[in-house]
């Protein structure tokens, strides 16, 4: 600051337009499926589980929504949005079957599970239709919604519906689709199910056994709202570019099936990633791989971190639109991602042991010719060292003869 002495106003030129590109929120899920009551296709925000339970009632036979966004806030995760798609035709879980009534006496018979299932249409809900402004359903809604970062749609396995779900994070670009793997195996572990090639998807195997409020009993629930509050907490507490795995699943008290390493090692190659107990450990999340082939999207965290930093990016250099292509901006873009970048860095989620060894920014005459620029072009790279998850840990070990230093 100039050190004014005489009275009067003072104008100073200031560096203007650019602003730090922050990152923006990675854990916000957006929910599909059928709840107890509530609004439908409206997407409405809930940041806890006695607020989901006042708009949309808790479990029900209708459908595995409630069961869900209950593991979501157990697991950690802190904000969702729910797209009610439909109402149910059922009872809470528990209640059917209590009651008989002949004549005037009443008699009361043990309470049985129901089966919980979502119902038969569920798929075409899910798609939606878009019939514009104020008329989306389905995914069309979560369209008009871009805090959204993970979508999920409890217990649907339908191929139909997970397709329908990865194209969805594929035309918004940078989100990402949590799946269930079908709850009953037909035929042997290598028979599971997989959905379509995606690096914007990641599916789960198999159910938890989990505890039913409603019905006073456990019952057997796909995990993937579980998951997403694994994916929101590790998010929160170390970042985008950790691994949701190796961590504890809180509301698990079981799993369908107890998986061995063999028939892990049958699995993960496929990207089906395990919920495994451990003794000692608890039930845990284990595995941390995308549905692509592609060996450069292989693991979530590497995935999910580019999307956070393109979103980022995006949103965080709108003042560069209409500004005068000149190589005074291309600096101030390059130091504005940069900078960025470097914090990014900082945070561990890029590999190198030097900024230069973790990223580079580049803009300059070779990727922005006259023509370019006369096409109202400027074009800016970006490479990008991803810390990548330690999947495989080996310990050599070796016996050493008496003597040897």
């Amino acid at each position: 600051m100039p050190n004014y002495q005489t009275p009067g106003v003072y104008v100073e030129e200031i560096e203007g337009g650019s602003k730090p590109i922050e990152a923006g929120a990675t854990n916000i899920v957006g929910f599909l499926g059928i709840a107890e009551k509530g609004p439908i296709n409206e997407a409405t925000l809930v940041t806890n589980w006695t607020q989901y339970t006042k708009l949309f009632g808790g479990f029900h036979t209708g459908g595995w929504l409630g069961h869900a966004v209950y593991q979501f806030f157990q697991n950690g995760g802190s904000k969702c949005y729910i797209n009610n798609l439909a109402e149910p035709n059922v009872k809470k879980s528990g209640e059917a079957g209590k009651e008989e009534t002949t004549g005037a006496k009443k008699e009361t018979k043990p309470a049985e599970p129901d089966k919980i299932a979502n119902p038969d249409n569920i798929t075409k809900l899910i798609i939606g239709e878009d019939k514009g402004v104020g008329k989306k359903t389905g995914l069309y809604l979560f369209d008009e919604i871009p805090d959204i970062a993970l979508v999920s749609a409890p217990g649907v396995t339908d191929p139909a519906a997970q397709d329908a779900i990865l194209s969805h994070c594929e035309k918004n670009r940078f989100r990402f689709a949590i799946l269930d793997s079908p709850e009953t195996l037909e035929g042997g572990i290598d028979k599971i199910p997989k959905p379509r090639d995606s690096m914007l998807g990641a599916y789960y195997f198999p159910w938890i056994e989990m505890y039913d409020a409603a019905a006073d009993m456990n019952v057997y629930a796909p995990p993937s709202g579980g998951m997403c509050g694994i994916y929101s907490r590790v998010d929160s507490t170390r970042g985008v570019h950790k691994a949701p795995a190796n961590e504890i699943f809180r509301t698990a008290v079981g799993l369908k099936y107890n998986l061995t390493d063999a028939e892990q090692e049958l699995l993960n190659p496929r990207g089906i990633n395990c919920i495994r107990s451990f003794p000692g450990r608890g039930i845990r999340a284990w595995g941390a791989r995308t549905v692509s082939s592609n060996p450069e999207w292989r693991y979530v965290n590497v995935r999910r971190l580019f999307c956070m930093v393109e979103q980022a990016i995006q949103n965080g250099t709108n003042w560069v639109v209409f500004e005068p292509n000149t190589r005074s901006l291309w600096k101030k873009i390059t130091r504005n991602v940069t900078s960025f970048l470097l914090n990014l860095w900082k945070s561990g989620a890029l590999f190198g042991d030097t900024p230069e060894e973790a990223f580079y920014v580049r803009c300059d005459d070779e990727l922005n010719p006259p023509e370019s620029i006369d096409a109202g072009y400027v074009v800016i790279e970006l490479g990008l060292a991803p810390a990548k998850p330690a999947e495989f840990v080996v310990f050599r070990v070796t016996q050493k003869t008496q003597g040897e230093e």
